[in-house]
């Protein structure tokens, strides 16, 4: 496509997916912007977003749907324009081949093609195949500022309609570590020792995390997602995945989350594969991992361990994510841990994410959850009994809310716990 009119490929009540992250095709969003309302009746799904493209004014071009209020879509739940399907990430892809999850025409950010005519998906892949694959209309946008990695790829002749361009990819930079960052990762990092297969996400917490492992030897990593800090610890041969007993060598993910400085290294690196979440989050596969470390954030926790990662009372704010296969994992493999972490207050200090009863869904089940962490320590509850977690949460919690929560807790166990 030389001019951009998507009048030529889109049809009024079409459903689109978008690739999501560091991998949205900016261009294509752009121009559905400007072009959706003369289309009409379209829907878009997105899985997450950072771009800021989609705002509450995007409402007028097309309908959005994603599995959770990550990233910039945020904002769009509070002018409550955004859809939620809550679902696992590793559903994404089976629900859009199976046609739940509506894909007419797919949206993709891809690298120039090699010489056998293949594009690598560059910084995202985990749900690109299912799309491109289910899609009466495959348009992809054609970036030769995206990195060529190694994994998953879409050969030229899916391609009904691409469009060459030339721009920085989406950037998402290190959050600012702070001291309630900095105290929490140190009590995560506790549970991961030399040899250790680590999946975590981005942000300060896990940023600070990363900092804190580079005295550990040879750590692998298997995870949905990774940012620029994983780039530090290879080059300090930190991370070697060399112990690893599947995938030896190389560093697994779905989605690179970061700059230029983590584009940069995933270009042509053998060391790192671009797997879908059919692979990344897969139960079979993650069971291949001994010593599997999984480290995910969480909005609440309440007395007995239940976890709410997705809504703060009437504000959603997060989604269930990868968050439940990997705890699953992680507390299931041998010499591993399953870790959520959370700063022990919000609302700047007012409110007690160590709750005694949750304000929103549970995102995983009490009896799914191993280690919850706070700035104030590390509570153990898997084996444990009602009693003896309510008691070790209150002691991570933040000192102005034990007593309260103690009362609660008693409360609790009057009536029958």
């Amino acid at each position: 496509m030389t001019a951009l009119d998507l009048t030529e490929v889109l049809r009024p009540g079409d459903r689109i997916v978008v690739g999501q992250a560091c991998g949205e095709p900016t261009t294509l969003i752009e121009a559905l912007i400007d072009q959706g309302p003369r289309i009409g009746n379209l829907s878009v799904f997105i899985a997450t977003s950072f771009s800021g493209l989609f705002t509450a004014a995007t409402a007028d071009a097309f309908a959005v749907t994603s599995m959770g209020a990550i990233g910039a879509l945020r904002a769009l739940t509070k002018e409550h324009v955004l859809q939620v399907i809550p679902c696992h990430v590793s559903q994404v892809g089976p629900l859009v081949e199976a046609g739940v999850i509506g894909c007419d025409v797919a949206m993709v950010q891809l690298g120039p093609a090699d010489g056998a005519g293949r594009h690598s998906c560059g910084l995202v892949a985990d749900h690109v195949r299912a799309a491109v694959s289910s899609a009466r209309t495959v348009v992809a946008e054609i970036n030769d500022q995206v990195p060529h990695t190694f994994g998953e790829t879409v050969s030229a002749d899916e391609i009904d309609c691409a469009v060459t361009v030339s721009r920085q990819p989406v950037r998402v930079g290190a959050a600012p570590i702070g001291p309630v960052d900095a105290a929490i990762a140190a009590h995560a990092a506790d549970y991961i020792g030399d040899g250790s297969v680590v999946q975590i996400g981005v942000g300060a917490v896990p940023e600070a995390i990363l900092r804190l492992l580079r005295d550990r030897v040879d750590l692998g990593v298997h995870s949905g997602m990774v940012g620029d800090g994983l780039v530090d610890l290879i080059e300090a041969g930190v991370v070697t995945n060399a112990r690893k007993g599947i995938d030896r060598g190389v560093t697994v993910t779905g989605a690179l989350i970061g700059t230029e400085r983590l584009y940069a290294f995933a270009d042509r690196n053998p060391l790192l594969r671009m797997c879908p979440t059919r692979y990344t989050h897969d139960a079979g596969v993650l069971a291949r991992l001994d010593r599997l470390v999984t480290i995910n954030s969480a909005l609440e926790v309440d007395l007995t361990g239940q976890v709410n990662a997705e809504q703060s009372g009437p504000a959603y704010l997060g989604g269930t994510g990868g968050q439940v296969d990997f705890v699953r994992a992680g507390a299931r493999s041998p010499g591993g841990h399953a870790i959520i972490a959370l700063p022990a207050t919000a609302k700047g200090g007012t409110v007690s994410r160590i709750t005694a009863a949750l304000s929103g869904p549970v995102t995983t089940a009490r009896s799914e959850v191993d280690v919850i962490v706070t700035e104030f320590g590390a509570a153990e509850l898997k084996g444990r009994t009602l009693a003896e977690r309510a008691r070790r949460l209150i002691a991570i919690a933040h000192p102005d809310f034990r007593a309260e929560l103690d009362r609660a807790a008693h409360e609790i166990r009057r009536r029958g716990f």
